[in-house]
């Protein structure tokens, strides 16, 4: 059950009868949320989406508190555990995150309270952030600015050695915990662990001239040993397909570890194909056909052409932020898309939030094709701005470059590499700790809305500051 409206009690009525403030910024924030019954409400239904009686059991997080938590953890950048610490300390984040003087629940709670959110539940609220926002006239949409950037998955760097090593030793982890549950129903095998990390540190530690001698070897025998692991795992699970008892909770526990040790085989079968293929046979095995590790299957390899970071683990995010610091659009990327084929659709996306396309459109040359400045302009783009990629510049495009407009548009959208620092230092989007796909795009979801939310807040702070008359 989840309480709306939790009652005030005279503790908290004494603090505020103190004069006990919240910060400019998160006061304003509150005060959006709450107002806004459609985002509230919105939050309420997926919270309840699943359960057959919302309105018995034990008392949970509700609506309020839940994305309110969920913002100020961004806000602060803080993890699950000085989240619950720091409200539990502070009667200001009690008061914003709407507990009062109430207990705060554990740190696991706001984890499964933010977990039950979906994308396409942060995509509708950030919709609805920007909407408002629109209506109270702190946005026109007659500028926008675009980029990308890429949001790092919590994995290691990934090698054939590292990943079939993942595999053994996830696995025997598995089998040892099936064992422990069903007993005898699974066979004993012999623990290839230690020999399995023998080979991989060798591979590791090898010099070139070794690499030319020992490498084809050590992996073969690398190979064999992940090989036999698999067909370990599987022979544990056929052979608890039948195991059952009276307890409900123990054939559950049995099913999960099967299912566990189910999927890991079929990664496990992944990282040994494209090993062989690679090591053994020397082909060039195609991006999409590889895997990066087996706890984050859906991690992309980008490249970027940056001399820093020549390659990088995770997906690629696109953004776009119109003149005033809000990021109307953003989406998580499969792969490594070029960004000109993100031109169409964010004027697309655009046109149907204000009505009408911007009348700057700035980017990068990452951007730029033959075709995408006609575009903005068929849309309605008064001053596109795309510098050209390379190449030898015609006459024409060079003094295009050099007008006002352009370059002005440019210093526009340097702006936007700002946003994306904040967004990667200050809201968490540096490098995902969530596992799976969803919590990655949870994660991008909440680090928008909180920038969103944010921006909002200072523009009606500033709207509201009086101003000094001239003597």
């Amino acid at each position: 059950m989840r309480v709306t409206n939790p009652q005030i009690s005279f503790a908290d009525l004494e603090f505020l009868s103190q004069g006990i403030q919240l910060d400019p910024v998160l006061e304003q924030i509150l005060e959006l949320v709450t107002r806004n019954a459609d985002l509230v409400e919105t939050v309420r239904q997926q919270l309840d989406d699943g359960l057959k009686k919302p309105q018995t059991g034990r008392s949970g997080l509700n609506a309020e508190q839940t994305i309110l938590s969920l913002i100020l953890m961004r806000v602060k950048n803080w993890d699950y555990r000085e989240l619950a610490e720091r409200i539990a300390d502070g009667y200001t984040l009690r008061q914003f995150t709407r507990f009062y003087s109430k207990p705060v629940p554990r740190h696991d709670a706001f984890n499964r309270a933010h977990n039950r959110l979906t994308p396409v539940i942060l995509e509708k609220i950030n919709h609805l952030v920007v909407a408002a926002a629109v209506e109270a006239r702190l946005e026109d949409g007659n500028a926008l600015r675009v980029d990308s950037t890429v949001v790092e998955t919590n994995i290691h760097w990934p090698t054939d050695a590292t990943l079939l090593w993942d595999a053994v030793r996830v696995l025997t982890r598995l089998i040892g915990r099936l064992r422990e549950i069903a007993g005898k129903d699974v066979p004993r095998f012999p623990n290839r662990r230690r020999s399995a990390r023998r080979r991989m540190q060798k591979l590791q530690r090898m010099t070139a001239a070794q690499r030319e001698s020992q490498q084809v070897s050590t992996y073969r025998q690398l190979l064999a040993i992940t090989e036999q692991v698999r067909d370990n795992a599987r022979l544990s699970v056929d052979a608890t397909a039948r195991s059952g008892g009276k307890n409900l909770a123990f054939v559950l526990v049995i099913e999960t570890l099967r299912e566990q040790i189910s999927g890991i085989c079929r990664l496990a079968d992944q990282v040994v194909d494209q090993t062989r293929r690679r090591v053994l046979k020397g082909e060039q095995v195609p991006t999409g056909e590889k895997i990066y590790s087996i706890f984050e299957p859906h991690t992309d390899l980008i490249k970027r052409g940056k001399i820093n970071r020549p390659i990088e683990f995770g997906h690629k995010v696109f953004l776009a932020e119109s003149a005033h610091g809000l990021i109307t659009q953003y989406r998580v990327l499969d792969g490594n898309p070029c960004d000109e084929n993100h031109v169409p659709t964010s004027l697309d996306h655009h046109r149907n939030m204000f009505g009408s396309a911007p009348q700057t459109y700035a980017t990068d040359r990452g951007f730029h094709n033959s075709s995408n400045e006609q575009i903005c302009r068929d849309a309605g783009v008064c001053s596109p701005s795309i510098p050209q990629r390379g190449g030898q510049k015609t006459p024409e495009r060079a003094a295009t470059e050099k007008t006002p407009a352009f370059k002005q548009a440019q210093r526009f959208r340097a702006g936007i590499e700002g946003t994306i620092s904040v967004l990667l230092r200050g809201r968490g989007m540096r490098r995902c700790l969530g596992r799976g796909k969803q919590r990655f795009e949870l994660l991008i979801g909440a680090a928008v809305l909180t920038n969103n939310l944010m921006h909002i807040a200072r523009l009606l702070i500033h709207k509201k500051k009086p101003r000094s008359r001239a003597v």
